[in-house]
């Protein structure tokens, strides 16, 4: 296969067509052709060594010869992804699974083919090329156990299974040939600190990975949809590294809106996504995984308080550190869009993550996992909102900075539930706070009754209906009722939600849809007692998705597909939280 002709040139398949493998350190994409054509390594945010999704080189591709339909399938509570292919000559399948979990410094990546019925042809070609296609192989070479080895930058990599592999100078080709029955394993190691000794056992390492997604995938019966909650949580596992951080997306650059310039780097830890994936496991109760994944993302929480204090990010590097200013790449992008590394969100503050955090925290607390750390965490937190809620923050979606009514009202909800879960000597002075700020956000309430954006932008806004589910105001306050009705009128659309109103255009012709304000209706309805209406928001948005169950940020209603970078873990979060809580009576 050519450079000409090879997955990184040729046009990239629609976002839902994608399937994630992820070993929580590194996360890759697959599409239907078989064609690997995103993977960062060693880290979230390295260079990618397979950049095709967004115009670079690199792909690892593994496909029938001859004419084929697509299918696919996650084995169950894993990310274990299954491609298949119904071919002129029978069914072939490649199992495909990053090793899991993973190690900080070291990818394993493994491809499994099977011809299931009927003999099997197909065309296998690995062209790596790291920091986003700029390193080009060197040092190829084979080593005594016959797999290939090779550098690309700061990477070295040793391929298996690959003895018969062609050699050119972007990688390797092979055409490879199964009778009926038979199965043939590839396994690419990728380290920056240098391989073992020994070459992967493809056997040892596809049983170690079953078994270790068996003891994280949660068991969810009593939930709405038990497999696709159960398929969110282990998502949000995936995305979790070892430091307890979850990246927000496995991408960078998919748009949100073709040539609007709202292209992302979303491969980092949003302190607020954080808190919304652990407070969804709390929601889920104690099935759902072993406690130390709600204790990991909370540890990665307290860890950044008790280091930045009132100076708190609103994002960083799954290692914990501060993420780099945007830049852009020398690549073409995703089409629509534009490959843009880095995030401007590194010089923000956003108030609302300081009382997310604190609904983190004491659900810590309720939970009996809070230990010395989480509560000074608490106190330092408690202090930080004390000192900053008086200035205008860049909100819930990082615009400019104003006195967001959705800010005050998270620190209300956060402050409110840190004073009755933490019981602490402060916890009058929170309460009192908490009833402080409540009580400024007079300059945020509409005409009508309901809350608005700021004191100087009326618009209705989905994001204002959390506040209330979190415990700001009770459920019977007439302001957020009034909201839940604003919102669903003017931002609701085929049961899909929309943030806000952008200008005089249609919705749709100015964003889409926001899966995760959705999934904030449908709790919004159920807490309000219409629990036909909780199901009918939650079902229309657990349907924005492909065969691999897989959400993006937002949904386009009238094409039906993705936009944004993918999968956009809060949404994935909410959709946990939703299956769980609308089984149960609304508090």
């Amino acid at each position: 296969m050519s450079g000409a002709d090879s997955p990184s040139r040729c046009s990239p398949h629609v976002l839902r067509e994608y399937a994630l493998v992820a070993d929580g350190e590194r996360g890759a994409l697959i599409g239907p052709r078989g064609d690997l054509v995103w993977m960062c390594a060693p880290h979230w945010d390295s260079g990618a060594v397979f950049s095709g999704l967004i115009g670079g080189a690199g792909h690892y591709t593994i496909t029938p010869s001859g004419r084929f339909v697509w299918g696919g399938y996650y084995e169950p509570g894993t990310l274990i992804w299954r491609s298949r292919w119904i071919t002129e000559s029978g069914i072939v399948e490649c199992r495909e699974a990053l090793a899991f979990p993973g190690e900080p410094h070291r990818a394993v990546l493994l491809r499994r083919i099977v011809a299931v019925e009927g003999d099997a042809r197909l065309t296998v070609a690995l062209a790596p090329a790291a920091e986003f296609g700029q390193a080009r192989l060197t040092d190829v070479d084979r080593d005594p156990f016959g797999n290939w080895t090779a550098r690309s930058g700061a990477l070295r990599l040793r391929w298996g299974g690959a003895g018969d592999a062609r050699p050119h100078r972007d990688g390797w080709n092979i055409d490879l040939r199964l009778r009926d029955g038979c199965r043939h394993d590839l396994v690419l190691e990728l380290s920056d600190t240098g391989l073992a000794d020994q070459p992967v056992d493809p056997g040892a390492t596809w049983a170690a990975t079953e078994t270790a997604w068996q003891h994280v995938a949660p068991d969810l019966p009593d939930t709405l949809a038990p497999a696709d909650a159960r398929h969110s949580a282990v998502v949000l596992r995936g995305l979790t590294a070892r430091s307890g951080g979850m990246v927000a997306a496995a991408t960078l650059g998919l748009p949100e809106r073709a040539r609007a310039g709202r292209n992302y780097d979303y491969r980092y830890v949003w302190i607020r996504d954080q808190c919304y994936a652990g407070q969804a496991l709390a929601a889920a109760g104690p099935t759902a995984g072993p406690a130390d994944q709600f204790d990991d993302l909370v540890s990665f929480v307290v860890a950044r308080i008790l280091d930045d204090g009132p100076d708190l990010a609103p994002a960083y590097t799954a290692t914990g550190a501060r993420i780099p200013d945007e830049h852009r790449l020398e690549l073409p992008g995703y089409p629509g869009g534009a490959p843009v590394v880095g995030n401007r969100v590194t010089g923000q503050t956003q108030l609302d993550a300081f009382g997310e955090a604190l609904l983190l925290l004491s659900a810590a607390v309720a939970r009996g996992r809070a230990d010395t750390d989480v509560h000074a965490a608490i106190t330092i937190t408690a202090d930080a909102i004390a000192q900053r809620w008086t200035r205008p923050d860049a909100g819930l979606w990082e615009l400019d900075d104003r006195h967001w009514a959705h800010s005050r009202l998270t620190c209300v909800a956060g402050l409110r539930q840190a004073a009755t879960r933490a019981g602490t000597t402060r916890s009058a002075d929170w309460i009192a706070l908490a009833d402080a700020i409540l009580a400024s956000t007079a300059d945020c309430r509409h005409p009508s009754g309901r809350w608005q954006r700021a004191p100087d932008d009326s618009r209705v806004d989905a994001g204002l209906l959390l506040p209330a589910l979190r415990g700001a105001v009770p459920t019977t306050d007439p302001r957020s009722i009034a909201t839940a009705r604003a919102v669903a009128e003017e931002l609701g659309e085929e049961q899909f939600v929309y943030r806000f109103r952008h200008d005089d255009r249609p919705l749709g012709d100015a964003e889409g849809a926001f899966l995760l304000c959705g999934f904030f209706m449908a709790l919004t309805a159920h807490r309000h007692g219409d629990s036909t209406a909780a199901i009918r928001w939650f079902e229309r948005n657990r349907a924005a998705c492909g065969p691999p169950g897989l959400f993006a940020e937002e949904y386009d209603i009238a094409q039906r597909q993705l936009r944004g970078n993918l999968p956009q873990a809060f949404v994935h979060a909410l959709l946990l939280e939703s299956a769980a809580v609308l089984t149960r009576p609304p508090r």
